[in-house]
């Protein structure tokens, strides 16, 4: 509820900060609000909207001590539950006009007493916290429910999860072509490691062209996705993620790039440090495995290998050949796939001069077979060849 508030006061063009000791920071962020101590709110806060459950630490919160913080003129809303406010310290801080207006819709005794201080007082508005009990209520709820079932069996992901990364719809629409993109990322780039020490470092880059409203939970999830359900027989989602990484030992760090680009995400990177891998060109300049990408209408696409540029899109398995620049490798390789029955749907090469080291990025329709492989590593010209898988 209080998110939702939240979204709607920023629509209104106002500044929201909240006090929740509970609430991880990236969640207060995804609603564009900014996480403060209790005593600044009180002190920054021209409405109040509260939200919080009736606890032995939020007893008569909003008592004697708290009005006396707040400017002279607030507004407060309680839509939580009675007791939250002490009754007597609003009635003082109403009279003495610290607080301008309130509007409650719980009491601490339900219904409150005719002669109650709070009721009948022009400045208070009292309502009978009865708007989840209405039938166009109970059935919206009823829709909601069926709906969010519908499509987690769908496998869509959901703006409503209580115990999963929590993204508004609106946020929702605009990652969701991203959250293909990073969980492709993640698979790329562990296939690109080889030896028995796999993967312990993690470091992902997210260039964003906004200040806030970025909660990379759910992204990060669906890297480590990536990264580990290609390795093992781990069925990893947004809910266990972090749980998983942690038990593998995955260190993820984060770090946002901010870019002139008003856009929530302009490109996404992950890089592996401290691991082997089997295609030496996929390391950057720091020695890690590196993979970026973008989206482009919908479409993940990878853009970077190592230190190479590419442009790739990411719709279905990937060769890549580490190659000396020549004439005659697209055809050489296009020979022995075409032999093997694999049909080729683009092929690309990406080079840093001509005549120098290049990679060849073909977009297969099936898995080339261990003798299509070891016949296109065995062209003269051609280093390393490696299948990389982008489904499940």
């Amino acid at each position: 509820m209080g998110s939702e508030v939240a979204r709607r006061a920023k629509g209104l063009g106002m500044k929201v900060v909240a006090y929740d000791p509970y609430a991880p920071a990236e969640r207060v962020r995804a609603v564009g609000a900014e996480m403060v101590s209790f005593d600044e709110a009180l002190a920054a806060g021209d409405f109040f909207s509260l939200h919080m459950p009736l606890t032995s630490t939020t007893q008569n919160l909003f008592n004697k001590q708290a009005f006396a913080k707040m400017k002279k003129g607030a507004f407060v809303i309680n839509v939580a539950r009675g007791g939250v406010i002490e009754d007597a310290a609003l009635v003082e801080a109403l009279d003495a006009g610290i607080v301008k207006g309130a509007a409650l819709d719980v009491f601490e005794e339900e219904p409150p007493a005719a002669d109650h201080p709070l009721v009948k007082r022009p400045d208070v508005v009292c309502t009978p916290h009865l708007g989840a009990s209405t039938q166009e209520a109970q059935e919206a709820v009823a829709v909601e429910i069926a709906e969010a079932v519908v499509g987690a069996l769908k496998g869509e992901l959901s703006s409503t999860s209580v115990n999963a990364p929590m993204v508004s719809a609106e946020v929702l629409t605009e990652l969701r072509p991203y959250v293909a993109l990073v969980e492709k990322l993640g698979r790329i780039a562990v296939q690109l490691v080889s030896g028995s020490g796999g993967v312990k470092d993690v470091k992902v880059t997210y260039t964003s062209g906004r200040s806030d409203g970025l909660d990379t939970r759910l992204l990060r999830a669906m890297i480590t996705k990536g990264l580990v359900e290609p390795v093992s027989d781990t069925i990893v989602n947004i809910v266990n993620a972090d749980y998983t990484a942690k038990q593998r030992g995955l260190r993820i760090t984060e770090e946002r790039q901010p870019t002139e680009r008003d856009e929530i995400l302009t490109s996404v990177s992950v890089a592996l440090a401290n691991t082997e891998t089997r295609f030496s060109s996929c390391r950057d300049s720091s020695g890690a495995i590196a993979v970026e990408g973008c989206v482009r209408f919908g479409v993940p696409y990878l853009t970077r290998v190592g230190n190479f540029a590419v442009d790739i899109s990411l719709e279905g398995p990937i060769l890549f050949c580490r190659q000396q620049d020549q004439p005659g490798m697209i055809g050489a390789v296009g020979t022995i796939l075409a032999k093997d029955n694999v049909n080729i749907s683009f092929m690309s090469v990406a080079r840093q001069g001509p005549r120098t080291t290049a990679i060849m990025a073909i977009g297969v329709d099936d898995r080339p077979s261990q003798e299509a492989l070891a016949a296109i590593s065995a062209v003269a010209a051609i280093e390393e060849v490696v299948y990389l898988a982008l489904d499940a």
